[in-house]
């Protein structure tokens, strides 16, 4: 009873409502994310090689929906456009590549390595922004991959394995992770520099017209093959949406929490992508899924628990308007752009 009670009075001490917030966040992305892995693979396996167009159409929904909303507030860029560009040009690569892998790889391999974002984050946070994690949030870090470890071999179980050319597929991954890392780095600081709407908008705007620069070149061979049906088309809008949603809410948690706890967060969108193939396609899941979503909940608690020591008081929701200067973990390094 002793032991209860002291786990009880720790837990009330340390888990908040902001805790529990962020996590939740956190989760919503990672789900919309396994949302947008499925759609995306079902392109792939529908024969469509063109991922430079399947990315286009959400940058073009992002700088349209959130374009109108900057426009309607008149308000200058407060960050360069050469910055954004530059961000535009790394995440439309990442997008590329991990999209491009489907088509040799299967979903569980590239879900799988597409965990090195993670390490990749906390290497780039560490030099270029600043940040400094404690003992307690690298094994909270360590926790949750372990647990993506556990649902991966519950996934391979199910119908996992496989691919046309696995090594050219996992090789594509890695490379894409490295752009996603600087991307999300990237936004993170432009997010809690600036404003989410600016961000999103320009990053759709730019994203846009990278892919169309590059399709134009690479991929138009790839698009006259395609035998267009309403099976393709669907799978490619209900990417567009999942991708949509993930743009639109991931600069709100990276501004809150942000890109190493981001990334942590949506280490379970193969737990959601699991679910999907169950209610879908009716497979079945061994224990291991139910073991691993417990591991990963906990290496999440412990990462965002140490999080919140370090910070104090959590910020203030932020809204479009939001000038407030970025501060990285310790409160008197400035950063600038």
């Amino acid at each position: 009873m002793s032991c209860l009670y002291e786990i009880n009075r720790w837990w009330r001490s340390h888990v908040n409502l902001w805790t529990l917030y962020l996590l939740f966040l956190g989760q919503m992305v990672s789900f919309v994310l396994a949302m947008g892995s499925i759609t995306s693979s079902l392109v792939a396996s529908l024969g469509v090689d063109a991922p430079l167009t399947q990315s286009s159409f959400n940058y073009l929904a992002l700088a349209l929906i959130y374009g109108s909303v900057l426009l309607y507030r008149r308000q200058k860029l407060q960050v360069s456009w050469y910055w954004y560009l530059l961000l535009g040009v790394v995440d439309v690569q990442g997008n590329y590549l991990v999209n491009k892998a489907y088509q040799f790889s299967s979903i569980t391999s590239v879900t799988l390595l597409d965990c090195w974002t993670v390490a990749w984050v906390i290497a780039l946070t560490w030099f270029f922004l600043g940040t400094r994690y404690t003992l307690w949030q690298l094994i909270g870090a360590a926790i949750c991959v372990v647990g993506l470890g556990l649902v991966l071999l519950s996934d391979a179980g199910v119908g996992g394995g496989g691919g046309s050319k696995p090594i050219l597929g996992d090789f594509l991954v890695i490379a894409g992770t490295i752009f996603f890392a600087l991307s999300n780095v990237g936004e993170e600081f432009c997010v809690k520099k600036k404003g989410r709407v600016e961000v999103v908008t320009m990053l759709g705007v730019y994203g846009f017209l990278v892919s169309a620069v590059e399709l134009s070149i690479v991929e138009l061979k790839s698009l006259e093959a395609v035998t267009w049906s309403k099976d393709i088309l669907l799978a490619i809008a209900g990417y567009t949406v999942s991708m949509f949603l993930f743009y639109s809410l991931a600069p709100f948690v990276l501004k809150l929490s942000g890109a190493t706890m981001f990334n942590l967060s949506i280490l379970t969108s193969d737990m959601w992508a699991v679910v999907f193939r169950v209610f879908f396609y009716h497979q079945q899941v061994d224990w291991l899924y139910f073991l691993s979503f417990a591991i990963v909940a906990i290496g999440l608690i412990i990462y965002s628990i140490t999080e919140e020591g370090e910070r104090g008081s959590p910020p203030a929701p932020p809204d479009g308007d939001s000038n407030a200067e970025y501060q990285v973990l310790h409160e008197n390094a400035e950063v600038g752009l």
